[in-house]
């Protein structure tokens, strides 16, 4: 997994540098997701009806393929400052929380899940210092791929590698959790890209092709500043990153009821200034000395 990481690190860098073809970058990304399939980091277990052993070479294109996606998810939304780094400190957190409850349950509490995890958030906390707006430091894809990547093959390591039979039913609920994990904590990221590649193909563009359309400029444009929307965006992937885990604690009603309130309270800070927008033009228009001056100028 580290040899993996330095070479998606290098790649980055060669990416930052040159500005690679995405063909290119993309066949660099997959290479290396195999590679690190091939030596080990493989979800081993598939909820298929119920848990069962995946052949090698399933197991290994399914592996490759959450990683690709995965990293190119958080490249994808580092397009503000902290906002990468926030949101992949926060599924970590989330899936450290995860991988301790099912350590637990092993004779040794040693997880090396968790150990990845919780260096990951040190790493983007301490980043953050210096990638707050405005940034004085910024991760290029050499960092945003390595995010990607680290955050991924971490959950991959725990929950690939599950033994139905040595686990609590309870612990691993649900059963898909093994695929859905990696996805859930970077729900947002993997939101974003699945728009920005359905939008770019619509057009006939590539995947790859840039454009203003993120999820994080349309937060700019309805008239959010860039540390609002990016504290907004935290909000939204909290959300779902520790949404997915509190069902390790709580009843599911009850984690279902905290996160519709929770979404309704982060629906209405997510459009208050288009919302502030309409309520003053109905203002204006209510306000009769607003009302009789357009009067006036239609009569002249």
């Amino acid at each position: 997994m580290l040899i993996g990481a330095a070479m998606i690190c290098l790649l980055g860098v060669a990416d930052d540098l040159w500005d690679l073809d995405w063909m290119l970058k993309l066949a660099g990304q997959l290479l290396i997701s195999v590679f690190v399939a091939w030596g080990g980091v493989q979800i081993i277990f598939l909820p298929f009806g119920s848990l069962v052993t995946a052949s090698p070479s399933i197991s290994m294109a399914i592996t490759a393929f959450l990683i690709v996606a995965s990293i190119n998810a958080v490249n994808f939304v580092d397009g503000l400052d902290g906002l990468a780094a926030g949101i992949v400190a926060i599924g970590g957190i989330a899936f450290a929380v995860y991988s301790y409850v099912i350590a637990r349950s092993t004779p040794s509490y040693a997880s090396m899940a968790t150990l990845l995890d919780v260096a990951l958030v040190g790493i983007c906390v301490g980043f953050l210092l210096h990638n707050w707006h405005p940034a004085k430091l910024f991760m290029g894809d050499s960092g945003s791929m390595l995010l990607g990547y680290m955050i991924t093959c971490a959950s991959i390591i725990m929950t690939g590698h599950l033994d139905p039979a040595s686990v609590h039913t309870s612990l691993y609920l649900p059963a898909f959790m093994p695929i859905l994990l990696p996805i859930l904590v970077l729900f947002l990221p993997v939101l974003d890209m699945c728009l920005a590649i359905i939008r770019r193909l619509s057009k006939g563009q590539s995947p790859m092709h840039p454009d203003r359309m993120h999820l994080h400029h349309r937060m700019l444009r309805i008239g959010h500043s860039v540390q609002g929307a990016v504290l907004i965006l935290w909000g939204w992937a909290a959300l779902i990153s520790f949404g997915s885990i509190m069902i390790l604690f709580f009843r599911w009603q009850y984690v279902a009821i905290g996160m519709i309130i929770a979404a309704v309270i982060l629906t209405i800070l997510t459009l208050s200034p288009y919302l502030m927008r309409r309520w003053l033009e109905l203002q204006k228009e209510e306000d009769p000395g607003v009302r009789n001056a357009r009067h006036s100028r239609k009569s002249q």
